[in-house]
């Protein structure tokens, strides 16, 4: 008996979510394709009909998980109405929730380091959602990409800090400080244009 229309690009699609979720995680070297293949109760047979290798899985992964974030930080956004937006992505982006859920969390400070090290087809879709994110930012924050830029920067590495050190105060310190830097960064750029 056939699947159904669409059940293809549906079970590809909980494979990328699995991968993602893994790789957020635990990074992309100890992630096997037969363990990302389990986490949606598959054999590890049934990967090679969906992606040709792994590298492929790693770059449609890394295009899931900038969407899924960027999603995030614009519901975040678009809940709160008093302050600008851009303080709610900042706040939401540092907060100890998104620190300690990092099967959930954005892919820039968990993989970054990794990826200097993957294949030029990884590279470049890795590229092109940092690009994507860095407009993402740059625009709720009303600012040019470069300053978006050094924004994303300094948020990615305050969690990628806060996220590294096994002192709990120190970690909350860092998120504290990356909100009142980030922050001052946009208030800074804020008033140099008036």
């Amino acid at each position: 008996m056939p699947y159904p229309e669409g059940h293809k690009l549906k079970v590809r699609g909980k494979i990328i979510e699995s991968a993602a979720q893994a790789f957020r995680t635990n990074g992309i070297r100890d992630i096997s394709v037969p363990f990302i293949m389990k986490g949606v109760g598959l054999t590890h047979g049934g990967f090679y009909a969906h992606f040709d290798n792994k590298e492929q899985l790693v770059a449609e992964a890394c295009r899931y998980a900038i969407s899924d974030t960027i999603a995030l930080l614009q519901k975040a956004a678009d809940q709160e109405k008093k302050v600008p937006k851009i303080n709610t992505i900042i706040d939401y982006y540092l907060s100890p929730h998104h620190r300690d859920r990092t099967e959930m969390g954005c892919i820039l400070p968990a993989l970054s380091s990794e990826i200097s090290r993957s294949s030029d087809e990884v590279r470049q879709v890795f590229t092109q959602e940092l690009e994507r994110m860095i407009v993402f930012i740059s625009n709720a924050a009303k600012v040019d990409t470069a300053t978006g830029s050094a924004l994303l920067s300094s948020m990615v590495g305050t969690l990628m800090l806060a996220r590294s050190v096994n002192d709990s105060k120190l970690s909350d310190s860092l998120l504290s400080a990356g909100k009142q830097h980030a922050k001052g960064l946009i208030e800074t750029h804020v008033k140099s244009e008036h």
